[in-house]
């Protein structure tokens, strides 16, 4: 992406050589035409699909600029110009190539061919293209491979880390029978699994297919420069036909143009969310789309998961109440854990753990069916159990055996300890907080008197449902920073106009779908990177106003004459660099 920018430099330098050391006029002036062309011909494309998209680009002084040093025969002052514009062009790019890059990692994940199966010839060596696997074939997954599709699991055992799609990092144990999901990675040994789902119907598919279209649904970002450059331009046309009127020279048009070349307006920016990253990366705040900083300092609505974000998110089985007879603990847990075992909610780990502790008899579950959140049944020993649950819900989980009551599992989940205070503190600022959650209402009005503070609570809320919260106040108009942590959260996350996550796993499904990642585990990361991206927001546009401020002062001075064009080349190249030290000091922000 600096390859442009590289070359006019490297032709301008050979062209300074040529024509100051050798006299070589005419050598270097094709040296300076050539690089002026190489380093026009993007800025020029990109401001003719600005007016195909009836935009106004942000480029027209500096084309304008480029054509008189031309007309002119400027051509060291042309070369400077596209100099300068290919560079923050190449700036522009190395931006938007991080803002690209998480939803590729999210789909490089899944092997886009598989092994067969084949019965009687072993671990198979057929390999197909994964959208080619029909539902009822066998597919043959390796140890430390990522499952290519959904199936259930032929072999007599293994472990599956599901971290990619939970965020918890604990291995599964699976039985002969129990359900396995795509996107998840298989550390036992080498295992049968029988396809159930297609790819394109795949749990992971439908999760890039949902932050995919999240992703697409964003409100574009009005780059911040865009919102000065009419009036700049309006402004530099004014005083360059002065000029011209006054002269009837272009030479004092170009001088007045070069100087208005809107440098401030293209490196400030990118300069200062480079820095913004940076100084969230000491934070432990992995930004990994730079716009996402100046959006999230325009931000006025932050919404909030309630379980692992606001709270520890990882609920404790406290204790178990045995209401019916003929059932004890450990035949309890033992059923409860043959089912659970399928599962990705996050009640499961902590039943599968304290099975595990117990040491209860491993049982296998059969037709296991989970409604998403709420419920998850199987047949264990021929008969039909079912726990249920709220979708986030922490405080029961009931067994049940047809319509009777088995038991209770009673969990516990707290707010991590400063939630209260830095939510709090983003309220006193201005920011108007939301908690969107799955529990009940019961337990959603428990953790609203535990917080003691002004947040809107809003509970019984499903995957979709918190979608459709945060298209609700996009509607009305706010801007929307949403912070999660689980699967569930991944298509609002997408859709959200910065979507924040707390992960300890750089490849989970929520950090995909987010713009910016908490890996230091504390609360407070959340008030670091807003005031961070305040902050780097503050200095950007410090050194745009300073930067136009000098630039309007330049072209004063050349449309009276007393700047000739390479002079105001050299001014500009001063002027750039005051802003680009400016918008450095974003580097050592430290919240």
């Amino acid at each position: 992406m600096f390859f442009v920018p590289i070359s006019v430099f490297l032709t301008l330098a050979l062209g300074l050589i040529l024509k100051f050391g050798f006299g070589l006029d005419g050598i270097s002036d094709i040296l300076f035409v050539f690089g002026i062309i190489l380093g026009s011909v993007e800025v020029v494309r990109e401001t003719v699909i600005y007016i195909m998209h009836k935009n106004f680009a942000i480029d027209y002084i500096a084309i304008l600029a480029i054509i008189v040093s031309l007309i002119s025969k400027q051509y060291i002052v042309g070369s400077v110009i596209v100099l300068m514009i290919s560079g923050g062009g190449a700036l522009e790019k190395y931006a938007q190539a991080k803002a690209r890059s998480s939803l590729t990692a999210l789909t490089n994940r899944i092997p886009h061919e598989v092994l067969l199966y084949g019965d009687g010839r072993g671990d198979g060596d057929k390999k197909v293209g994964i959208a080619t696997v029909e539902i009822g074939q066998k597919i043959f997954v390796r140890k430390g491979e990522v499952i290519p599709l959904d199936g259930i699991l032929l072999s007599d055992y293994s472990q599956i880390d599901e971290s990619s799609l939970t965020g918890e990092a604990y291995l599964v144990d699976k039985m002969k029978g129990d359900k396995i999901r795509s996107g998840t990675v298989n550390l036992g040994n080498s295992i049968i699994v029988s396809v159930t789902k297609e790819d394109k119907n795949s749990t992971y598919r439908q999760i890039i297919n949902m932050v995919k279209k999240a992703q697409e649904e964003k409100s574009p970002m009005i780059r911040l420069a865009h919102r000065y450059n009419l009036s700049f331009t309006v402004l530099t046309l004014i005083i360059a036909t002065f000029a011209f009127i006054y002269w009837k020279d272009f030479n004092y048009v170009l001088a007045v143009l070069v100087i208005a070349t809107p440098c401030p307006l293209l490196l400030a920016t990118p300069i200062a969310l480079i820095g913004g990253m940076s100084a969230n990366a000491r934070k432990k705040i992995i930004v990994k789309n730079l716009a996402s900083i100046e959006v999230l300092s325009k931000a006025n609505t932050l919404v909030f998961d309630k379980t692992g974000t606001i709270t520890l998110g990882k609920p404790l089985l406290k204790h178990i109440n045995i209401i019916s007879k003929g059932y004890n603990k450990s035949k309890v847990l033992s059923i409860a854990e043959a089912i659970e075992r399928n599962s990705l909610h996050p009640v499961a780990h902590s039943i599968i753990k304290e099975a595990r502790k117990e040491r209860v008899q491993g049982l296998i579950a059969k037709e296991v069916v989970e409604k998403a959140g709420s419920q998850i049944s199987g047949t264990v020993g021929g008969k039909r159990f079912t726990m249920l649950r709220g979708n986030d819900n922490k405080e029961d989980v009931h067994l049940m055996d047809g319509r009777k009551l088995i038991a209770e599992f009673i969990f516990e989940d707290v707010p991590k300890a400063d939630a209260r205070l830095i939510i709090d503190k983003l309220g006193r600022q201005g920011m108007d907080v939301h908690v969107f959650t799955g529990d009940k209402r019961e337990a959603a009005d428990r953790f609203e008197k535990i917080m003691d503070i002004d947040i809107d609570v809003e509970a019984d809320m499903s995957p979709e449902d918190k979608q459709n919260g945060i298209k609700k106040l996009k509607r009305k108009g706010k801007i929307v920073a949403m912070v999660g942590d689980g699967i569930n959260d991944a298509p609002a996350l997408a859709l959200a106009d910065v979507g924040m996550v707390f992960s300890h796993e750089e490849h989970t499904a929520s950090s995909e779908a987010a713009d910016i990642v908490f890996l230091g585990g504390t609360f407070s990361e959340v008030y670091d990177s807003i005031n961070i991206s305040r902050r780097t927001m503050k200095i950007a546009k410090q050194s745009i106003f300073v930067g136009l401020g000098l630039s309007i002062v330049g072209m004063g001075f050349a449309a009276g004459g007393l700047i000739v064009p390479i002079v105001g080349a050299v001014i500009q190249e001063a002027i750039d660099v005051s802003v680009i030290l400016n918008s450095l000091r974003t580097l050592g922000l430290k919240r």
